[in-house]
C-alpha cells in the first residue's frame, strides 16, 4: 500500500471564467466576453488521455469542477469530460462528482442538466443572506436568486453546499447570529462557513492598502464569530469536520477530504494543482496560470503542466502536517517519520499543555480551542 492510499484519489477540473471578478477573490479567475467551449472541452480531453496514462488502473473517488465558474460551462460540455473520465479511469460505487455554482438565473436554469450529465453534488457560492452585503462582495445575485437557487438544487442533486462570508463590513455578532440561524433552516448536510480574510492583489487588498476599506470587525469581535460559528453549528447538528466546513455526518466532502488526508488527485485546467505519485514517488505538479497560455500549451505540446516537482519524504511529511491538522481526524504520526524526533515531541507535549492539540492512539488531532490558532500551532511544528 502506497502512503497516498489512506487518503484516495480524485481529479480537478478548473474553469478559469467568471462573469465578474468578485474584490475579495484570490483564485485564479478571468472576465471574459466569449468562450470557445468547444477548443476548451478538446484541451480537458486531452490531459485526461495523458494523466491516465501516468494513473491507469485507480479507482477515482471524487470529481471536482471548480473556478472561476464551471457553471458557466455548457452541460454537454460536462458530459463529454465525465464519459472521457469513466473511459480511463473506473469509479468507485459512491463517487462524488462536484459542481461550483453561483445561483443567478442562468446557472439555475442548467442544473437540471447538469444533473443528466453525472454531477450529483452542487456547491453553490452563496456568501451572504443579506443584499446589502452581496452588493458590498460583488456579487452579481439577489439573496431571493440565493435561497430559489438553493431550493432547485436540493431538489436536483442528491448532495448540495453553499459557501458563507463571515466578519464582513459594519457586521455585528447580532447580524450574524440572525443570518447563520437563517441558513441552518434552508441547508441540507454540508455548509462551508469562512471569515473574510484580505488577500493582497484583490480589490479589497487594494483597498485595504489605501485606508478605504472600513468596517472590518477587530480581532476580537473575528474571534466571537468564530467561536458563536462553532456553538451554532453543533447545537444543528453541523459540527465542524474542518475549519471552516460543517457537515451532519455522512455528507462531508469526499473531493476536500482527499486534499486533508494527504491522498493523490490530478490538477487540470490552467492554475490547477496536482499530487501525483508516480513509480512510487510523490510529486508537486502545477500548470500555467493564464487560460490562453495553458490552452496554447496543450494544443502545441500535448501536456498542460508548468511544473513538477519531485516531493522528498520530509516535504511530504510537512504538507501531511499541513493539511491533515485542518480536520477532526488529524495526522497520523506513523505517516510522518522524517518529523517526529525529540525535539518535535517536545513541541507536541507543549502544545498538550496548552490545550490546543491532543494525541489519540497514535493520532495528533487539534482541539476545539486550538481550532482558531492552526496557523500558528502548524508554525510551531514545522521544522
Amino acid at each position: 500500500m502506497e502512503d497516498w492510499e489512506n487518503g484516495g484519489f480524485g481529479l480537478y477540473f478548473h474553469w478559469p471564467f467568471c462573469q465578474s471578478k468578485c474584490p475579495y477573490c484570490d483564485f485564479n479567475s478571468h472576465v471574459s466576453g466569449s468562450v470557445e467551449q468547444e477548443a476548451w472541452g478538446e484541451a480537458f480531453l486531452s490531459e485526461i488521455d495523458r494523466v491516465s496514462a501516468e494513473t491507469s488502473g485507480r479507482l477515482v473517488q471524487s470529481i471536482y469542477f471548480g473556478g472561476g465558474t464551471p457553471s458557466l460551462m455548457e452541460p454537454a460540455l460536462v458530459g463529454k469530460i465525465l464519459d472521457r473520465v469513466r473511459l480511463r479511469w473506473s469509479l468507485s460505487n459512491d463517487v462524488e462528482i462536484t459542481l461550483e455554482a453561483n445561483p443567478t438565473s442562468v446557472e439555475i436554469d442548467k442544473f437540471r442538466d447538469f444533473r443528466a450529465m453525472g454531477v450529483n453534488r452542487v456547491s453553490l457560492g452563496v456568501q451572504s443572506l443579506r443584499d446589502d452585503d452581496l452588493r458590498r462582495l460583488g456579487r452579481l445575485h439577489s439573496v431571493e436568486e440565493a435561497k430559489r437557487a438553493i431550493d432547485v438544487a436540493q431538489s436536483v442533486f442528491d448532495r448540495t453546499s453553499f459557501d458563507l462570508i463571515y466578519a464582513r463590513q459594519d457586521q455585528s455578532i447580532a447580524d450574524w447570529e440572525a443570518e447563520l440561524a437563517e441558513a441552518l433552516t434552508i441547508a441540507n448536510g454540508h455548509l462551508s462557513l469562512y471569515q473574510l480574510t484580505i488577500e493582497q492583489g484583490t480589490a479589497f487588498g487594494d483597498r485595504y492598502n489605501a485606508g478605504k476599506l472600513r468596517g472590518l470587525p477587530n480581532e476580537d469581535l473575528g474571534a466571537d464569530m468564530y467561536f458563536l460559528t462553532q456553538e451554532m453549528t453543533n447545537a444543528a447538528g453541523y459540527p465542524a469536520y474542518e475549519v471552516s466546513n460543517h457537515a451532519q455526518s455522512g455528507l462531508e466532502s469526499h473531493h476536500n477530504q482527499i486534499y486533508w488526508r494527504y491522498g493523490d488527485y490530478a490538477g487540470i485546467g490552467p492554475g490547477a494543482h496536482a499530487r501525483l505519485t508516480i513509480n512510487g514517488q510523490k510529486f508537486a505538479i502545477d500548470t500555467p496560470l493564464a487560460p490562453g497560455k495553458w490552452l496554447n500549451q496543450v494544443n502545441e505540446t500535448g501536456n498542460g503542466e508548468n511544473t513538477r516537482q519531485a516531493l522528498s519524504a520530509t516535504d511530504q511529511a510537512i504538507e501531511y502536517l499541513m493539511m491533515g491538522l485542518r480536520i477532526d481526524d488529524g495526522v497520523t504520526l506513523s505517516r510522518i517519520p522524517s518529523l517526529v524526533n525529540d525535539v518535535f515531541n517536545n513541541k507536541i507535549n507543549y502544545l498538550i499543555d496548552d490545550g490546543v492539540v491532543d494525541l489519540k492512539d497514535g493520532r495528533l488531532v487539534v482541539t476545539p480551542d486550538g481550532r482558531p490558532l492552526i496557523n500558528a500551532i502548524v508554525k510551531e511544528l514545522l521544522p
